[in-house]
C-alpha cells in the first residue's frame, strides 16, 4: 500500500509536458557518472554515452534523464564528478540552453530534490582551462516525475522507480551510508551482492519491477522509470510498464526514443563497422504512441 500511494503522491504532482507525432526526445536513466576511481561503472561507457549525447544534440531531441544521473551515493562530492566528465556537462549545458533539457531525480542522486544543493552545484561551475565560473544548468529545476501528455487519453509517467522502497526512498541516508561505507567494498574485494541495489539483486529487481507493473496496471497508467538497469520494451499491450535500461551495462548504453508519434528501445555500443567504433542498435518495434493503450 505504501508503494502505491507514494506512486499515486509523485504522479499527481508531477508536471505535464505536451508532446506531439513533431516530438522527438530521448529517455536514459542510471548513468552513474562517477569520478573515474575503481567503483565508477559509468567510466568504459563515457564514449559511447558522449557519442550517443551529441547525436541527440545534433538532431534536434530533447533529453529526459530518468533519474541517478549521478553517483551521489558512492561519491560525496558533486563537484568532483563534475570536473572528472566537464566534456559530458558541457554537452548537456547546450541540451539546457536550446530548452531541451529534463532531469528527474532518483534514489542514488537524491539530493537534487534540495533547492540549496541544486544553486550550489547545478547553476555555476569553475572553468579551470579558463580560469572562471561559468553558467552550468542556470534555473535548472530537477523533478521527482513527469509526464508526457500526447492527448487527454494517452498520458506517459516517467518516474525512478525507487518510490515505495522504503529503505530506498524513505531511509535513502541509511542506505546511502551502507553502499558508501560497507556494501561497495565487500562487493568489490569479497563478491558480496548489495542487498540495497534493485540492479544487483536479482530477487530485489523482480519485487520492485512488479511493484511498478500493479501499479500501472491498478490505475490504467502508462510508466517509464529505471531504477533496476533491465530494459523493458513489451512486445504487445499486456503490459503498460516500460524501462529504459540504464548506461553502465558492458560496452553498451541503452534508451527509449520518441520520434514521429513513435516509440522505440535503442541500444548504442561498440562495433567494428563504424569509424568509431561505436552503433545505434534499434532493438524493438516501432509502437505508435496513440496505440498504446489499446
Amino acid at each position: 500500500m505504501f508503494a502505491i500511494n507514494r506512486l499515486k503522491q509523485v504522479f499527481e504532482s508531477s508536471p505535464e509536458i505536451e508532446i506531439s507525432n513533431s516530438s522527438k526526445m530521448i529517455l536514459m536513466s542510471d548513468v552513474h557518472r562517477g569520478t573515474k576511481s575503481w567503483a565508477d561503472n559509468f567510466a568504459n561507457n563515457v564514449s559511447i554515452y558522449d557519442k550517443a549525447l551529441s547525436y541527440y544534440l545534433n538532431e534536434g531531441f530533447t533529453y529526459i534523464e530518468i533519474g541517478d544521473g549521478d553517483e551521489l551515493w558512492e561519491n560525496k562530492f558533486f563537484s568532483e564528478i563534475l570536473t572528472t566528465y566537464g566534456r559530458i556537462f558541457e554537452i548537456l549545458n547546450q541540451f539546457h540552453i536550446r530548452n531541451r533539457l529534463y532531469l528527474i531525480f532518483g534514489n542514488h542522486d537524491i539530493e537534487k530534490r534540495n533547492k540549496k544543493f541544486i544553486k550550489k552545484n547545478s547553476y555555476l561551475h569553475y572553468n579551470y582551462c579558463k580560469q572562471k565560473y561559468e553558467p552550468l544548468f542556470y534555473n535548472i529545476k530537477y523533478y521527482e516525475g513527469l509526464i508526457l501528455k500526447y492527448s487527454y487519453d494517452n498520458k506517459i509517467f516517467l518516474v525512478h522507480g525507487h518510490q515505495g522502497d522504503i529503505l530506498n526512498d524513505l531511509l535513502w541516508k541509511i542506505a546511502r551510508f551502507l553502499v558508501r561505507y560497507i556494501w561497495r567494498p565487500l562487493e568489490i574485494y569479497f563478491g558480496f551482492k548489495d542487498p540495497t541495489s534493485a540492479a544487483k539483486n536479482y530477487k530485489k529487481k523482480r519485487s520492485t519491477e512488479k511493484r511498478i507493473a500493479d501499479w500501472a496496471n491498478l490505475n490504467k497508467q502508462m510508466i517509464i522509470t529505471g531504477h533496476t538497469h533491465r530494459p523493458m520494451f513489451p512486445t504487445n499491450n499486456d503490459s503498460i510498464y516500460y524501462n529504459t535500461g540504464s548506461c553502465v551495462h558492458p560496452n553498451c548504453i541503452t534508451g527509449i526514443e520518441i520520434e514521429n508519434g513513435e516509440m522505440k528501445l535503442v541500444r548504442w555500443c561498440k562495433s567494428n563497422k563504424d569509424e568509431l567504433g561505436i552503433i545505434r542498435v534499434v532493438m524493438s518495434d516501432s509502437k505508435k504512441l496513440h496505440s498504446l493503450y489499446k
